[in-house]
């Protein structure tokens, strides 16, 4: 019997190279995932839980790590599902709130590919450019990750 290639997989280091671009699907940031968010992180701030006040940065913004989360989760399941070893690096950078309600996504570019020291490895580093519904841009992001290589 053959053992037929799995579905979802994720590129190994060596099927990506500087200069490629790629982009998420879109998601809609719900109530659900605010409070399911705050609730286990503790950031019960009054900015994220009262629904009533209207602070600094508007009404409702969501905590910009649980952006940060859902964009990565996204990056994951398409990129390195499978072949993702450990992120070594990320700098996240918030230009805009976002918001319940609203539909994030992202521009994946990778920005460099190099091999290990140690054979069926390697680090690949990429910039993540993350997008609201009106194309305006909500967070930008740096990510460096040590990924498997081809079997």
């Amino acid at each position: 019997m053959s053992n037929p290639p799995l579905l979802g997989r994720g590129f190994t280091w060596q099927q990506l190279a500087p200069g490629q671009r790629f982009r998420t699907h879109r998601r809609t940031v719900t109530e659900h995932d605010l409070m399911g968010f705050v609730g286990l992180t503790g950031m019960q701030e009054p900015l994220f839980v009262d629904a009533t006040l209207d602070g600094a940065l508007g009404a409702r913004p969501v905590p910009g790590v649980l952006t940060y989360a859902l964009i990565e989760g996204m990056v994951l399941a398409g990129m390195a599902h499978g072949t993702g070893l450990a992120l070594l690096e990320s700098a996240f950078h918030p230009k805009a709130p976002v918001r319940v309600g609203d539909t994030i996504e992202a521009e994946v570019a990778v920005t460099g590919v190099r091999p290990t020291r140690q054979g069926g490895r390697g680090v690949v580093a990429s910039a993540i450019t993350v997008t609201n519904q009106r194309g305006e841009i909500v967070m930008e992001y740096s990510a460096v990750r040590l990924m498997a290589g081809a079997a």
